[in-house]
């Protein structure tokens, strides 16, 4: 094998993140690392890039062992590993991000030309380009560029730097179809040429297209490597969790209200530097059904989700809840003439729940002030923390264990059950299985399915494609803040969504609303 990790371990305090883990890759291959949140797969490929050294055991490439204690030390030894949040500087353009800290070649500062040197640089990436069949706008800021065309920028700075093992950590998470398959393009390509290919990802299709053995991780430990030809999902997610688990989201034919309970007319918002962040935005929601958002990062969907829910202002256009206009009011006020709207953000311990704070009282923060007097009723809190927990299956020692302690998933259930529990008519989730593993997402998949039986109307965000047209009964894209279309997903090809996603407006749109 090219490279191997034998018995590696890593502790962190009291937590065993790696107990003994092995894992190899070959040249000319592509190995796949699953796992459940804090399974231990980014501690174990960070030790390989030299982010984190181990406590024990041992790295061997071509045979020999190796100490990467550092970064640079990894890209010495040909490995390069692309974050999921990229590390590049938005001011500077590709050529400049890609060749970030080389010498020039012309000698000293005296001697050096910049345009020369640019030629030279440029010269050296195009002949990478074409070698792995890779594109990427050279002179383009990275401010200007599309989330895939930053990822490529990513990959040739590592392939610039001599790396000949890539790491991938979530690389499709954010990318339509059309990009994840030209990603692919460029994976295979490289697999062609010898490199070898390391990718940590959720989505056990991927996996299946992309790799050629699967490393699965569980509790810190590597617990089977498999060929990819000789499994299948199931097979996978039974490794990753100890147990079977379905994968089949169950869809109900919805039975919408006649009248939208929710009515966006004309919405429009501007960004910091005045671009429009969402443009004449219409559509309409309905009780008993879930409506998913598709699109790339950054098309405006967290806006549209802070704006219905009071905590963004908007430039233009109108919210109607059940006919009633309720732009321009505050969450508070929101709560207070009860429009029953509960929103659940993506940032989970930056804007949903307070970290610090205990499970109770973060429960308590959505009820505190409906308590007659002055006196916050703390016992109340605790009842109702006590019922979330058993209703909702949290895993914690206590209703006072501080909630960033809580692995994501148990966060996710605390604050979806504190907003379910007010009975909400209109409940927005933004990206709520960001992150989370198998067996929490597909909870989070069921309990949203509940509200929807019991009428509610759900606005749901998401990035995983394939999850978005089977849990979803209407499908709206965006695109830079427009609706590119509504559409039945169950009516409608995963490739023409992707083309929407990219800006094409379609045939099968049933228009922006409805």
């Amino acid at each position: 094998m090219y490279i191997e990790m034998r018995r590696v371990s890593k502790r962190f305090g009291t937590v065993l993140a790696n107990d003994e883990a092995a894992l190899s890759v070959d040249r000319g291959e592509v190995l796949a690392l699953l796992g459940e949140n804090g399974s231990g797969k980014s501690t174990l490929v960070n030790m390989l890039a030299g982010i984190y050294l181990p406590d024990s055991g041992s790295i061997h490439i071509d045979g020999k062992r190796r100490s990467l204690r550092s970064p640079q030390e990894a890209i010495e030894a040909g490995i390069g590993m692309v974050h999921q949040h990229f590390k590049l500087i938005p001011v500077m353009n590709a050529w400049e991000n890609i060749s970030l800290g080389e010498k020039p070649e012309r000698g000293g500062i005296a001697r050096f030309n910049p345009f020369i040197e640019k030629q030279r640089i440029n010269k050296k990436i195009a002949a990478l380009e074409g070698r792995f069949g890779l594109t990427a706008p050279h002179d383009k800021k990275i401010y200007n560029m599309s989330v895939s065309e930053k990822q490529t920028v990513e990959i040739l700075k590592m392939l610039y730097r001599g790396a000949v093992t890539l790491i991938l950590d979530e690389p499709t998470a954010v990318l339509a179809p059309q990009e994840i398959e030209r990603l692919f393009s460029m994976l295979r390509n490289m697999k062609q040429e010898g490199c070898a290919v390391i990718i940590i990802t959720h989505k056990l299709n991927e996996v299946m297209d992309i790799s050629d053995r699967v490393t699965v991780m569980r509790k810190g430990s590597v617990v089977g490597t498999v060929k990819t030809a000789d499994t299948n999902p199931r097979e996978l997610t039974r490794m990753m969790v100890g147990a079977s688990v379905s994968l089949e989201i169950k869809r109900d034919k919805p039975v919408p209200c006649e009248k939208p309970m929710l009515e966006i007319h004309g919405l429009g918002s501007l960004g910091e530097q005045g671009e429009p962040v969402l443009d004449n935005v219409d559509f309409c929601l309905y009780g008993g059904e879930i409506l998913g958002v598709a699109g790339i990062a950054g098309s405006g969907q967290k806006e549209l989700c802070e704006i219905i829910a009071g905590l963004r202002k908007h430039d233009s256009g109108d919210i109607l809840f059940q006919g009633g206009n309720i732009r321009g009011l505050s969450p508070r006020q929101i709560a207070d003439r009860v429009v029953l709207i509960s929103f659940v953000p993506e940032d989970r311990l930056g804007m949903g729940l307070a970290g610090g704070m205990s499970v109770s009282a973060n429960v308590l923060l959505r009820f505190y002030n409906k308590t007659p007097g002055i006196m916050v009723d703390y016992a109340a809190g605790d009842v109702l923390a006590k019922q979330i927990v058993k209703n909702y299956d949290v895993s914690t020692p206590s209703i006072r264990q501080i909630i960033r302690k809580l692995s994501g998933g148990n966060i996710q259930k605390v604050m979806l059950g504190r907003e379910i529990h007010i009975s909400p008519k209109v409940l927005i989730t933004a990206y709520p299985v960001r992150g989370l593993d198998v067996s929490a997402s597909y909870f989070i998949y069921d309990l949203l399915n509940e509200q929807k039986k019991k009428g509610v109307a759900v606005l749901y965000i998401g990035e995983d494609l394939d999850v978005l047209m089977e849990l979803c009964d209407r499908l709206m894209v965006m695109h830079h803040g427009k609706i590119m279309g509504i559409v039945d997903p169950a009516n409608t090809s995963k490739e023409l969504i992707g083309l929407m996603m990219l800006g094409e407006k379609t045939a099968v749109s049933s228009g922006a609303a409805e």
